[in-house]
């Protein structure tokens, strides 16, 4: 029988919550090793979720689905849900080890892919740089931190928290409040506090009211407000292919919801191709990929507004 390996602690030291050991490998399934390690990091006062296919959170429960559960407690629109399944996204992130191996949270890491963490719940900031770019951008105007690698570009992680918002640069995301952050490893260097020029960044506009590429601005169609293109074919491709777009987005979810939403309108907005059905399974696919109900909301209001609508 193999005997536990002791673990060396120097005196006096107690290691950081980020200081997480990689899991050991062996013949253990992904679930395994990924509930391995979210345990953890749960130890370590990391609040942590599963992700599944497409690395993001799993989808709301029936009891949940549309929020008509009424929400969790710490999400913005604060409600007495307490589902014992990980929906929610984000907010349903913890680090108590006996909800991380429920039965409800079992059958998610049995399905799971990879292991987020909640950077607001542990008082963290997370800068995501998605490029060459926006490192170089980072390493000239941020100071130095505990840095992880992705797969494009690395995590600068600061302590201290401040709202998340997307696209604040090309290539820049925050997160860190009501956000969650895929978890890479503990990564290198020493954690600093977190500087005004972050927390600058998360008080300029959102993505969604910001200017957009010129492809996506149409005139308003001719012909005395009568449609053009009144095909369910034509209106049906172009609904499927939003939908797509939506699904297929990696990072930056709620700016590629809003330019989805923005493409839509700009072609059927101003004619009345657009029904109820078809807003339904917009905001379906959005909260698919983790958006909330008001997120929705606000990305649809925002496009309209850009448009004139």
């Amino acid at each position: 029988m193999t005997q536990p390996v002791p673990i060396r602690r120097v005196p006096g030291h107690r290691p950081h919550l980020l200081d997480c050991p990689r899991p050991p490998v062996g013949g253990a399934r992904m679930g395994e090793r990924l509930l391995h390690t979210a345990l953890r990091l749960a130890a370590g006062g990391l609040p942590v979720l599963p992700l599944r296919k497409g690395k993001v959170p799993f989808g709301n429960c029936p009891d949940c689905r549309d929020s008509a559960c009424g929400d969790r407690p710490n999400m913005k629109a604060a409600g007495p849900c307490l589902c014992p399944a990980p929906c929610h996204g984000w907010a349903a992130a913890t680090a108590d080890p006996r909800v991380l191996t429920s039965p409800p949270w079992a059958a998610a890491w049995r399905q799971a892919v990879a292991v987020a963490y909640h950077p607001g719940g542990a008082g963290l900031t997370v800068v995501d740089l998605d490029d060459a770019a926006a490192i170089a951008w980072a390493r000239q105007a941020l100071p130095p931190t505990r840095t992880v690698a992705t797969t494009r570009g690395e995590h600068w992680i600061y302590q201290g928290t401040t709202r998340s918002v997307n696209a604040v640069r090309d290539g820049v995301d925050i997160k860190s409040t009501m956000a969650y952050a895929r978890w890479r490893g503990p990564g290198t260097g020493t954690l600093a506090p977190l500087p005004d020029a972050v927390r600058a960044l998360t008080v300029v506009k959102p993505p969604a009211v910001r200017p957009v590429p010129r492809v996506l601005a149409v005139p308003a169609p001719a012909g005395g407000g009568q449609c053009p293109h009144r095909t369910p074919a034509y209106l049906e491709r172009g609904i499927a292919m939003a939908e797509r777009r939506i699904a297929e987005a990696r990072s930056q979810v709620h700016a590629t919801v809003y330019r989805a939403f923005l493409a839509v309108l700009s072609t059927h907005g101003r004619c009345g191709c657009l029904t109820d059905a078809h807003v339904t399974r917009l905001f379906a696919a959005a909260q698919t990929k983790g958006e909330s109900p008001r997120h929705c909301t606000d990305a649809w209001t925002n496009a309209r507004t850009r448009l004139g609508l």
